[in-house]
């Protein structure tokens, strides 16, 4: 059964697409466009270890991490043996392909879950997500619906709660602090994961929608989707390659991934697993 908090998201428009300037070329987040949706009810938090535990007890699901025997780990959090680290991305050093990486353990075979329950599941991919979804009768969010929630009421804004900046008077979520990727002084108190409730929620009742992990949703990616966008009820491309990521995660840094904002977008391959990317669901 599915265990996490649901929060109403009314029916309404709003303008999807960066309105702050801090777009990322190549990303797609232009051009700003006007989008209605219907109400909605959608997870408070991503999905957590706890609940993905449930689900894997239930069914004897095996994540494709699990079957591929390895996922991607941040250097600094690997946990594992040296014969364990199968190789970096030339591109992205910061990262190790991990034997024996997976949801339940997240930093390689010497992690556990010990103290992890109230953390986001991760390594896990859009098909992994999709198998939980099919248990649980949920499904993925739309990237429309996404922005749409994590928005939390605020037209416009650049983060959930406003304009304000991450660290301004007080931390609002958990990104990278200090030389990416060497030195993260955890100002907000997390090298890798925080608990789902930590910070704040926004004004709709969603937490950390933004920071901590990158969400799954359910489109595919396209550079020019809103060139075309449907202007209501949108759910993206007929086809591509890879799905839609939102909000970021605790690798993101002004120096390196501005990612962390509301209108921000990513993707990757359906079956691609990492340790800073889990999702959350929506009432089918």
């Amino acid at each position: 059964m599915h265990s996490v908090e649901q929060v109403n998201v009314p029916a309404g428009s709003f303008l999807m697409g960066d309105s702050s300037g801090d777009r990322n070329i190549g990303d797609g987040e232009t051009p700003v466009h006007d989008v209605s949706l219907a109400s909605f009810t959608i997870d408070a938090t991503p999905v957590t270890n706890d609940a993905f535990a449930a689900f894997v007890a239930a069914t004897g699901y095996r994540t494709e991490a699990e079957l591929f025997a390895f996922s991607a780990v941040f250097h600094l959090a690997v946990a594992a043996p040296e014969s364990d680290i199968l190789g970096q991305p030339p591109g992205t050093p910061w990262w190790f392909g991990i034997r024996g990486a997976d949801w339940s353990h997240p930093g390689g075979r010497d992690s556990n879950l010990d103290g992890l329950g109230d953390h986001p599941v991760v390594h896990v991919s859009w098909n992994d997500a999709q198998a939980y979804c099919a248990w649980a009768g949920r499904r993925l969010p739309t990237e429309a619906e996404w922005e749409y929630a994590a928005r939390g009421g605020l037209p416009s804004a650049k983060y959930p709660w406003g304009d304000a900046e991450v660290d301004e008077g007080r931390w609002r979520a958990n990104i990278w602090q200090g030389n990416f990727p060497r030195e993260n002084s955890m100002d907000d108190g997390f090298l890798t994961t925080a608990p789902v409730r930590s910070f704040e929620p926004n004004g709709y009742g969603l937490w950390q929608s933004v920071g901590n992990v990158w969400e799954w949703c359910a489109d595919w990616y396209d550079p020019k989707a809103y060139e075309s966008s449907a202007l209501v009820n949108p759910v993206g491309p007929a086809s591509g390659t890879s799905r839609v990521l939102r909000g970021g995660s605790y690798l993101c840094h002004i120096s390196y991934c501005n990612r962390y904002r509301n209108s921000a977008r990513s993707q990757n391959s359906p079956d691609s697993s990492m340790g800073n990317a889990g999702f959350r669901t929506v009432a089918l």
